[in-house]
Order: C-alpha cells, then sequence, then structure tokens
C-alpha cells in the first residue's frame, strides 16, 4: 500500500509498523525504533488536522506537538512515540479498509449509531479507544455494518 500524500521512504517507514492486533510484534516495534521525526511528520501529513486536536489525541499541548513536529533531534516520550504509532497503523489499517484515505476519514467522522451515535475518531485519544476503532474496521472487513 502507498498513500500518495507521502514520499517514498515515508511510505516505507509506514509499511513496517506492524498491525495494533498483533501486540507483541508492536510492543518490539515500538520499543526498538527510533525514527521520531519521521513519525510525526507522516502523523502531521497524513491526518490533515490542526495541531491543536493531534496534540489533545496525543494528551500532550500544542506547543509540544510543534516543537515535535519542528525539531528533528527531539526524542518522543515512549508513550508518546506508541500513541502516535498506534494511529498510523490505525490509518494503515482504515485505508486497507477503505481503499482510500478519503472513505476512511469520511468514516471517521460521521456519527455511528452502533458507537453511541459517536464519530470514530472521538475514541482516538486512548490507545484502547483506537484498538478499538481497529477492531470495527476488522469487523467492516468481515461483513458487520460498522
Amino acid at each position: 500500500m502507498t498513500l500518495s500524500m507521502l514520499d517514498k521512504r515515508q511510505n516505507e517507514i509506514i509499511g513496517k509498523i506492524p498491525a495494533i492486533h498483533d501486540s507483541t510484534k508492536f510492543f518490539l516495534f515500538v520499543a526498538n525504533s527510533s525514527q521520531d521525526a519521521d513519525y510525526v511528520s507522516i502523523l502531521n501529513k497524513l491526518f490533515s488536522l490542526n495541531d491543536n486536536l493531534l496534540a489533545d489525541w496525543l494528551n500532550i499541548s500544542s506547543r509540544t506537538f510543534r516543537n515535535y513536529r519542528k525539531n528533528p533531534d527531539l526524542s518522543l516520550k515512549e508513550n508518546t512515540k506508541e500513541h502516535i504509532l498506534i494511529l498510523l497503523s490505525l490509518y494503515k489499517h482504515g485505508i486497507e479498509t477503505f481503499g482510500n484515505k478519503d472513505d476512511f476519514e469520511k468514516w471517521l467522522s460521521l456519527p455511528n449509531i452502533l458507537l453511541d451515535n459517536k464519530p470514530p475518531v472521538s475514541f482516538l485519544d486512548t490507545i484502547l479507544g483506537i484498538k478499538y476503532i481497529d477492531n470495527r474496521l476488522t469487523a467492516i472487513e468481515f461483513g458487520e455494518n460498522v
């Protein structure tokens, strides 16, 4: 899978991020990865959202997020890196499920009756919420109406 808004190197990086449901592989990837600036850059390109919303999802200040985005030498806190990588993995899964970025983002933003009329995007501020939405994507792949 290649994402047209990413360059070749960024596509290679996101291609290596394991699926969320493979927790052992995902944990080891987070622990051993060191391309923090690339992860922030990819997140910023994929999610065409403002810094405030992305910072809210990551439970950091907007200023901290901007510092991460502007300074390639800064290292991410482990929990922030984990959250970014799990968001990237979710995004990759969503595009694979829906076939394109636009349809996935539309699904993310619309209220869903099976999610208590909340849009899936409202669950992305916690790791468990992201895992829940990822499970919903898997359900869609198996024919459930989610």
